[in-house]
């Protein structure tokens, strides 16, 4: 068994063909979305949160609104850029929106992606300390979230204060318990894998890694996973980790499908570069489902992980998309084993 869940973008344009052509249609979507994933039996509901763009950003009112609507299916992010965040705010946003939901959250959290706009986070009044970069910063910023989480108390408490405190230290609240263990971390590398492993938190590997060996790609991340695992097992942790890939899988079931993606599959890997560096990005698979049933089983890293997050077109709607949902679940999901 694998949970299987859905990844938008959240994209939105004022075109004629999207959609979604407001921040409104976007945000109202994602939500109907959310609620026909649950009742076709997917596993998850994930959102990508990127600033300075027509997609979805501040991921917290959105992630309360989907836990009021649903009540089984996961809920997460894909991931958030730590670079733009406050962990204090975050921790008590995160707690509202996971109680909320009964405990549903699954953060993913990063260094985040290539950004709009130059050195965005300042805008956001964070600047790097001396010395350190933006994916120190990052990293200095999710230890705090994660020290946060665990509810330990820091704040002196004002000795004449408007309501009675308990005794010592103050922590922020609301807590929600086990929030701490739903913490994945967006890793774009073996490195960042193995660190994320250290420091607790689940791995979330995406559809782009930001190296190439000259291996295909599936089996590149196989080998994160690996990396992950023995990392995770050296560390000791109390409790077990998960680990979700994305893929961009479409079975053509009708002419909808074959006018939208007839041509999209049988291609490979696709080798680029992302911030300068080398990047090797995993290939869409599209077509009659019997054909997908057998690439799909070669992919090393979907097997070895226990989440598989599905990238969906979101400008082409929810009825589409959940059709899509419905495809993988009902006509490939059964014949590979994942339900």
């Amino acid at each position: 068994m694998k949970k299987i869940g859905f990844l938008s973008f959240g994209h939105w344009t004022p075109s004629p063909q999207s959609r979604t052509r407001s921040a409104s249609d976007v945000l109202l979507q994602s939500i109907d979305l959310a609620v026909a994933a649950e009742e076709l039996g997917a596993d998850g509901a994930y959102y990508r949160v990127h600033h300075f763009a027509n997609q979805l950003s501040s991921p917290f009112p959105l992630l309360a609104a989907v836990g009021a609507r649903t009540s089984k299916i996961e809920i997460g992010t894909g991931v958030i850029d730590m670079r733009y965040e406050n962990p204090y705010y975050m921790t008590e946003d995160a707690g509202s929106a996971d109680l909320i939901s009964g405990g549903r959250l699954q953060l993913g959290i990063s260094r985040g992606s290539p950004e709009q706009v130059i050195e965005g986070y300042r805008y956001f009044g964070h600047n790097p300390a001396d010395g350190t970069d933006h994916a120190d910063m990052a990293r200095d910023h999710t230890k705090t979230f994660l020290d946060l989480l665990g509810g330990k108390g820091f704040a002196e408490p004002n000795p004449s204060p408007m309501f009675p405190n308990p005794p010592g230290l103050l922590r922020l609240e609301p807590q929600s318990p086990g929030l701490r263990e739903r913490i994945w971390w967006g890793a774009g590398t073996r490195q960042t894998a193995e660190w994320a492993a250290e420091q607790g938190m689940n791995l979330m590997s995406s559809t782009l890694l930001s190296e190439d060996t000259g291996v295909p790609f599936h089996q590149l991340q196989a080998e994160q996973i690996e990396r992950f695992r023995k990392t995770w097992t050296d560390s000791q942790h109390a409790f077990e980790p998960r680990v979700s890939v994305s893929r961009s899988i479409f079975p053509i079931v009708d002419d909808t499908d074959r006018a939208y993606f007839g041509r999209a599959g049988g291609d490979g890997d696709q080798v680029g570069y992302i911030d300068g560096g080398k990047a090797r990005f995993g290939k869409t698979y599209a077509g009659e489902p019997d054909r997908l049933i057998e690439e799909l089983a070669e992919d090393e890293a979907i097997a070895a992980a226990d989440t598989l997050l599905l990238t969906i077109p979101n400008q082409l709607g929810v009825d589409y998309c959940a059709h899509v949902l419905e495809s993988i679940l009902r006509d490939v999901a059964p014949a590979l084993g994942w339900r």
